[in-house]
């Protein structure tokens, strides 16, 4: 591992050239990676691996969208695609990534398959944290691990493909064979992670439901949604109220920020917008802090949990998802943001 600074405090990370992919290779060579699930992350988990020379087979549902989208990624019937269960037999390291409702669902035609000496691999430590909620106590004589991308499957595909890499988090919850760790750290570097650094099963679910419902998801939408209304009350057009809500934070300010940080973002904008947002940002800070101490403390309880479960049961989950998506992106300001991006230059012909 190595030692890194991160703002004063110290933490160990592991990175390509510690355990470089001939090392992930290696580890990896006797075993079949069974992907079960081809929804978000297993599309990409899957062919990075693929593209890594691991053997690595998929198991999804026959019949169903997924399972035909497998088959366009090249996946062949009988050969590396299977049924869920089947492919879950064959494989040496079961990578479980079904929905959190999915696994719960699932996991007593699921456990069988987890025999002496196989690993259980996650990339999300829900269902293993709240085991209790979803009943899969994995057996005690196979590898819990677990890696978990910081990124959608489509960012864990495209840095892939860009030879870039991801960030992702890396935990231990089980070592029955005494080759979790190195299993773990073999499979984050194969499916494309640029560096992994180490968590629990619990923290990463923790940190991992806070940031959606906040800053990354939840808070973002709102804070851009309360902006966005507020211009319009007081007379802006649609596409300017757009445009400073939105189109400016994600076209230009942002890649600022992932590019060398807030701190540089601020010295390369206006002194204007630089004293208002320095004046103005602990304002926003304090307000929201209470916000997101309630949030935490809905997550930790198991709250935030039960409701997902409850919600991804039900059998009419995906049509009134729908009717919340359709609400969103039939708003003003989404169909404002529609218009605005197809008069970008690259849309235009």
């Amino acid at each position: 591992m190595a030692t890194i600074n991160f703002g004063g405090v110290m933490e160990d990370v592991v990175t390509r050239e510690e355990f470089s992919l001939k090392k992930a290779q290696e580890v990896l060579k006797n075993e079949v990676v069974a992907v079960l699930g081809y929804g978000v992350q297993g599309p990409a988990q899957a062919m990075n691996l693929r593209d890594n020379k691991i053997k690595v087979i998929v198991g999804q549902r026959k019949g169903s969208a997924s399972w035909d989208k497998a088959i366009a990624d090249r996946w062949e019937e009988g050969a590396t695609l299977f049924e869920v269960e089947e492919a879950a037999r064959r494989g040496t390291v079961v990578m479980y990534l079904l929905s959190d409702a999915g696994q719960k669902l699932l996991w007593d035609k699921m456990k069988p398959h987890i025999t002496t000496g196989k690993a259980l691999f996650f990339s999300h430590g829900f269902s293993i944290t709240y085991k209790e909620r979803t009943g899969v106590i994995p057996p005690k004589d196979a590898d819990v691990i677990l890696v978990a991308p910081k990124g959608s499957g489509r960012s864990v595909r495209k840095l892939f493909l860009e030879k870039r890499g991801i960030n992702s988090s890396f935990a231990v919850f089980q070592d029955a064979t005494g080759r979790a760790r190195d299993r773990v750290l073999a499979l984050g570097i194969a499916i494309g992670s640029g560096f992994l650094f180490p968590t629990t099963f619990e923290k990463e679910v923790f940190s991992d439901l806070t940031g959606e419902r906040g800053v990354l998801m939840g808070a973002l939408a709102g804070i851009m949604e309360a902006q966005y209304l507020t211009l319009r009350k007081h007379g802006h057009s649609p596409s300017e109220a757009f445009n400073e809500t939105v189109e400016e934070l994600t076209q230009s300010l942002m890649p600022l920020v992932g590019e060398k940080g807030m701190d540089w973002m601020y010295a390369n904008c206006s002194t204007t917008a630089q004293r208002g947002a320095l004046d103005w940002k602990p304002t926003f800070r304090d307000a929201v802090l209470p916000v997101f101490e309630k949030l935490y403390k809905s997550v930790e309880s198991g709250t935030e949990a039960q409701i997902t479960l409850d919600a991804n049961s039900k059998p009419d989950y995906k049509t009134g998802l729908e009717k919340e998506l359709g609400a969103m992106r039939n708003s003003e300001m989404w169909q404002t943001g529609a218009e605005v991006r197809k008069l970008r230059p690259e849309n235009q012909k």
